[in-house]
């Protein structure tokens, strides 16, 4: 699912609910406003424009991908947790990962860095005790704040079944009404500091690599139409994931798809990559695999996971789910069920963002 970027600040959405701060230790958040606040670290972090922004050194981005292969595992996983432990456990990650850049960045890259959190943050970044500390920002003025912010999280849920064009549009009024009070609630004083405090402005709704590097693939006894082959020494290509059980109607209804971007795409440097993780007793037999693929004329790699150990590895939840990988590996989009259930053109949007990934530069 794309980010939505609105007003300034952008939630990270895993499905169908967003990434808040939860009911966990945070030296930064207020314990009454913690809900209210989403965590923004890790998904900036994964923007090439924040590296550029704070002046990250090329040696520096590559011990932050080292650090990321520790951390988006489980960050990516969690999108499947409960709602509690969801938070929980993406709290403890930023956590981790506030240690990690106290002995990798500068002081300077991590101020820049904590500017554009609370810019991302939009209002909310008033609630945050960093924040309210450097403007001066009392406690009544929070429990302001915090009121239309818990006022706008309920128009945000009752909202929730709506469709996404109007989601957007109850969010970006939502977020305007917020806008408009704070020129109300901080002082003249307050306001002249504010730019000082955020810094110069930085546009979080245009950032678009926000999502974890994809799990390596975890090796198993079969593949088919290919030897076994890593995400990893497929660097610099785009690469389609597509997990499937070949005797589920849903997915056979992707797969003249799936046959359409493997031919076509190929001379382009997209690479697609079928994972079988089975439903069935039957699709545990790697010979019914193979037999199935071949007579549905699926050409391209296919891991046979009989044990379901890449399933776990990625969270995934859905027969068929297609994940959009880029040149340097970071998950760029995914889409769950069929592409063209009811009318919907998953494929479209899926090559849409394959054209973009193409566009961007080789990694080194």
């Amino acid at each position: 699912m794309r980010c939505p970027l609105l007003a300034g600040c952008f939630l990270l959405i895993w499905g169908a609910s967003f990434v808040s701060a939860g009911d966990t230790e945070s030296p930064t958040v207020a314990d009454a406003y913690r809900r209210l606040v989403p965590l923004q670290l890790l998904p900036l972090l994964h923007a090439p424009e924040v590296h550029q922004e704070i002046k990250l050194r090329s040696e520096q981005v590559e011990q932050l991908e080292a650090w990321f292969a520790e951390v988006d595992g489980p960050w990516f996983r969690a999108r499947i947790l409960t709602p509690d432990n969801q938070l929980k456990e993406q709290a403890q990650l930023e956590a981790n990962t506030r240690m990690w850049l106290e002995q990798n960045f500068t002081s300077s890259q991590r101020q820049r860095l904590q500017q554009l959190e609370w810019q991302s943050l939009g209002t909310r970044m008033m609630l945050r005790n960093d924040f309210a500390r450097e403007l001066g920002v009392t406690p009544a003025q929070q429990r302001q704040l915090a009121e239309l912010a818990a006022k706008n999280e309920e128009v945000s849920q009752s909202s929730s079944k709506d469709s996404p064009s109007k989601r957007n549009e109850a969010a970006a009024v939502a977020s305007q009404k917020e806008l408009a009070a704070v020129k109300t609630i901080l002082t003249d004083d307050q306001q002249r500091r504010f730019r000082d405090v955020v810094g110069s402005n930085f546009d979080t709704q245009k950032l678009q690599r926000i999502y974890p590097m994809a799990p390596e693939l975890v090796p198993t006894k079969t593949w088919f139409n290919s030897d076994p082959i890593t995400l990893a020494s497929q660097r610099g290509k785009v690469v389609l994931v597509h997990f499937y059980a070949f005797q589920c109607h849903n997915c056979q209804a992707n797969f003249p798809i799936y046959r359409r971007w493997h031919e076509k795409l190929a001379e382009r440097g997209v690479v697609v990559l079928g994972i079988q993780t089975p439903e069935t007793p039957t699709e545990r037999d790697p010979n019914a695999v193979c037999k199935a693929a071949s007579e549905t004329k699926l050409a391209f790699p296919i891991l046979i996971d009989v044990d379901s150990e890449n399933w776990k590895a990625w969270g995934n939840t859905m027969w068929p789910t297609v994940y959009v990988i880029d040149k340097r590996g970071y998950i760029r989009h995914w889409w769950q069920g069929e592409l063209n259930w009811q009318g919907a053109t998953g494929d479209k949007t899926i090559e849409q963002i394959v054209d973009a990934a193409l566009a961007e530069p080789d990694p080194a």
